[in-house]
């Protein structure tokens, strides 16, 4: 073995925490893997008196110089989360010549193209396998092992707040607010919920996972962005009866009409793999020209699955160190693709309105559909509510411009008395 390979680790909270307790219980294991042992030198913390579940007193520093002017340090391990200070960590410690692993969504979705261009000014790594699906392998997967593919299409489950509340109002038909209520009480959802129920998590996510897969900058600013806040009951029976569930899906396609990406709920067929990821679990759906269709599945958040992700980068770079190598895999987005308006998007939807029950009714709806070239699929109407009846529609796919000025015409209609719900629908058997 040889001298140790030093780590300067920002925060200490629960993934802080969690990659302290891997690197300590699993070093012997860890030290043969890279061909040295792996130390924490210093850690910076807000609060040096705040007690922890680990005791590392003796490396706690309130002062970020104390790392980066350490010459023994070569790897920076940034866990604060949010962006700022964060992000000028991560490029001071780029600038200091010290490789970098980050679990920062936040800064890799937003900031990408300036950090990638630190690094690779210094000739350093920079590592994010957390910073996407948690415990589960898939940026590393997106840049070495399915390189030689040509992606089409990345979907995924990427927040296991929003598919633990979805799964509770599926199985156990509870409504948003109970279901909101349980997931804080049980620590899933912060007490500000707006990140995971208004869909930005997942936002920051797929922005990474369609940087990566079709090799082009995407930010998060770029991704069309609806929560789940809109979704009731009545949407998950009606899912139900007709054979599919509700997912908060990101979704990232390379189309002719450029890179379209989104996050929004959306009716998944029963058939698809994703329709099966449930509670807190996330999966990365994957579909590539030479090995078609394949899915990532696990734990997309805690203190130890993150932390997995997090030490396997540390020894990733902790062999490039041993080997005296840097920057094989940094920035990958060569292209400039162009970007597909949300109006553009095309897909079936599934929309619940209640109508006067009166003869012609369902004639002038459909008519009105027409008019903006809106096929429907089917119709079904349901059930009365109070005086007026409530019908069910799913269209074939149709451009959400198209849909959107249809939704204007009836919203205009007199025999429409409400426009209940509108959901995009995910199933390759319409169209």
């Amino acid at each position: 073995m040889t001298k140790p390979i030093n780590i300067g680790l920002l925060g200490l909270g629960t993934v802080g925490t969690g990659v302290a307790k891997i690197l300590t219980a699993n070093a012997d294991n860890i030290a043969h893997k890279i061909g040295a042992p792996v130390k924490i030198k210093k850690i910076l913390v807000k609060n040096p008196d705040k007690v922890r579940a680990i005791q590392l007193d003796s490396v706690i520093t309130t002062n970020i110089q104390d790392i980066l002017d350490d010459k023994d340090i070569t790897i920076v391990v940034e866990l604060m989360g949010g962006e700022q200070p964060a992000k000028d960590y991560i490029i001071k410690a780029l600038q200091a010549g010290k490789h970098v692993v980050t679990a920062n969504k936040d800064v890799v979705s937003r900031y990408g193209r300036e950090l990638f261009a630190a690094a690779e000014d210094n000739n350093v790594d920079l590592l994010f396998e957390a910073s996407v699906g948690g415990g589960i392998p898939i940026i590393r997967p997106l840049k070495q092992c399915l390189a030689g593919n040509i992606i089409s299409e990345v979907m995924g489950i990427v927040n296991g707040t929003t598919n633990y509340m979805l799964t509770k109002m599926t199985k156990d038909k509870m409504d948003y607010a109970t279901v909101l209520a349980e997931a804080q009480a049980k620590g899933y959802a912060e007490a500000d919920p707006t990140a995971d129920v208004g869909g930005w998590d997942a936002a920051r996510k797929i922005a990474i996972l369609a940087s990566i897969a079709f090799s082009t900058r995407v930010t998060v600013d770029d991704v069309y962005v609806e929560g789940i806040t809109g979704i009731t009951p009545q949407d998950i029976e009606y899912a139900g009866e007709l054979d599919y569930v509700i997912k908060l899906l990101a979704i990232a396609r390379d189309t002719p009409k450029g890179v379209d990406v989104r996050v929004h709920p959306a009716f998944i067929s029963r058939t698809h793999p994703l329709a099966a990821v449930n509670d807190v679990f996330n999966a990365i759906f994957v579909r590539g020209d030479a090995v078609g269709e394949t899915m990532f599945y696990g734990r997309g958040a805690g203190e130890m699955p993150t932390a997995s992700a997090v030490v396997a980068d540390i020894i990733d770079v902790a062999r490039d160190i041993q080997h005296n190598v840097s920057s094989r895999i940094l920035c990958t987005c060569f292209e400039n693709k162009a970007l597909c308006p949300v109006e553009f998007a095309v897909q079936p939807y599934y929309i619940r309105l209640q109508v006067a029950d009166q003869p012609g009714v369902l004639a002038a709806i459909a008519g009105a559909f027409g008019a903006q070239g809106v096929s429907l699929h089917s119709v079904i109407q349901k059930r009365k509510v109070i005086a007026d009846a409530e019908i069910v529609l799913i269209t074939y796919p149709v451009s959400q411009a198209s849909m959107n000025m249809a939704l204007s015409t009836l919203s205009g209609m007199s025999a429409v008395a409400k426009i209940s719900s509108v959901i995009r629908v995910v199933a390759e058997d319409i169209g």
